[in-house]
């Protein structure tokens, strides 16, 4: 038994059962045994992989994405470029080496990471030494100018409430203790003005997921892009009103129970992006990560790429830009909002 799952069993004893959002807060954060606090995730050696670390093309093209967004809103000479959850600072770095030819851009940047996790902290530390980035804890400490904004893999692993429509109303998915491990049971009926109006129709046996803590992120960005401009990119897996019971726990690259082993799997859950944009009130546009990739010119860049390759390094190149754009793979599952000014013109990858 994991010491979180000790810990955790010890507070429903005393307590009573925890919400689902209680559990994921716990496992990914706890100050001691937290999976973001004790290791670091990232790469082969680590339970996943996420689109940066892929290839080098998904943020050299979202860095002259944003930059392009940058000047066709008149290239304003003091701005935030801020990431959210930044990893290793992969995203970032490629996403800075791509727009070192763009006039004017680095100097109009001032570089913030939102990382909770002291870890990754001196991993993007050592990423990023040559650009001196500035971290932060809340969003709300964003500066009050035009705010460029990225967030890839960030906000499926924000803490969600999971609830099931019952024949007696909705009922809360709660996490209780039983005499060996953890499990999973239901609340009492919640009342009927507590729960969001947009499931107000939906049948007997469905789940669906809420995310507070989403809000507030998306609500202080969106701020910033309102008044003085600017542009969110926000890439991950979901849909437009996820449905259904889609927690899931990686550790070393295979899924696993997410009750197993607390503080030691990575647990997520797919993004609802109707609520994101919901949280924004901005312009937005939707699109899948496939058809934002293509639109940007991920298939140019490849060949140019390739050129300089053979054998087994030219296969894993090809293999990346599949992986990334396939529908069968990254390509359809995850998706890219953008959100940005009613006022300014449409970002580059949509159409």
């Amino acid at each position: 038994m994991t010491p979180l799952k000790s810990i955790l069993r010890h507070l429903i004893h005393s307590d009573g059962p925890i919400s689902l959002a209680r559990f994921m807060a716990e496992c990914l954060l706890h100050p001691q045994h937290g999976y973001y606090t004790t290791r670091r995730p990232f790469g082969a050696k680590g339970d996943f992989i996420t689109a940066p670390e892929i290839s080098q093309m998904f943020g050299e093209l979202i860095g002259l994405a944003i930059a392009q967004s940058w000047l066709d809103q008149g290239a304003p000479s003091q701005i935030t470029l801020a990431e959210y959850g930044p990893g290793r600072g992969t995203l970032m770095a490629d996403v800075l080496r791509a727009t070192r030819a763009v006039p004017g851009f680095h100097r109009a940047i001032q570089i913030l990471l939102l990382e909770a996790a002291p870890a990754l902290r001196e991993v993007q530390k050592a990423t990023l030494s040559a650009y001196a980035p500035h971290w932060i804890e809340r969003p709300q400490e964003l500066p009050d100018q035009p705010l460029f904004l990225l967030a890839n893999e960030f906000f499926d692993a924000l803490p969600v409430h999971q609830f099931e429509r019952g024949e007696k109303g909705w009922h809360e998915r709660l996490v209780g203790a039983t005499e060996t491990g953890l499990c999973f049971g239901l609340s009492a009926p919640l009342p009927p003005d507590a729960f969001d109006p947009r499931f107000a129709g939906d049948r007997l046996g469905t789940v669906v997921e809420i995310c507070p803590a989403a809000l507030a992120p998306v609500q202080v960005a969106a701020d910033r892009i309102r008044r003085h401009g600017g542009l969110a990119l926000i890439v991950d897996y979901g849909g437009w009103r996820s449905k259904g019971d889609t927690l899931q726990a990686l550790q070393a690259h295979t899924y696993t129970d997410p009750l197993d082993a607390p503080g030691e799997a990575d647990i997520t859950a797919q993004v609802d992006f109707e609520a994101l944009m919901q949280a924004a009130d901005l312009a937005h546009s939707f699109t899948t990560q496939g058809l934002f990739l293509k639109a940007l010119g991920i298939k140019a860049r490849a060949l140019a790429l390739a050129a300089n390759l053979s054998g087994a390094a030219l296969d894993n190149h090809l293999a990346a830009a599949q992986r990334l754009t396939a529908a069968t793979e990254m390509g359809e599952l995850f998706k890219v909002l953008a959100l940005y000014p009613t006022t300014a013109p449409l970002p580059p990858g949509y159409s």
